[in-house]
């Protein structure tokens, strides 16, 4: 069998694991954050 939906684009697929990977990364910075004690701007070199 084989699944013809799309899976690029405004599709739920797609907007499902972008909201995923957005909210690890939201977490990795918080921790990073609480690790280092220096903001995610700081660390980057913008702050």
């Amino acid at each position: 069998m084989t699944d013809s939906t799309p899976r690029f684009g405004f599709v739920q697929f797609a907007e499902t694991w972008n909201g995923r990977m957005a909210m690890l990364g939201f977490v990795i910075g918080l921790g990073t954050e609480l690790l280092t004690g220096q903001s995610i701007l700081s660390q980057i070199g913008l702050g």
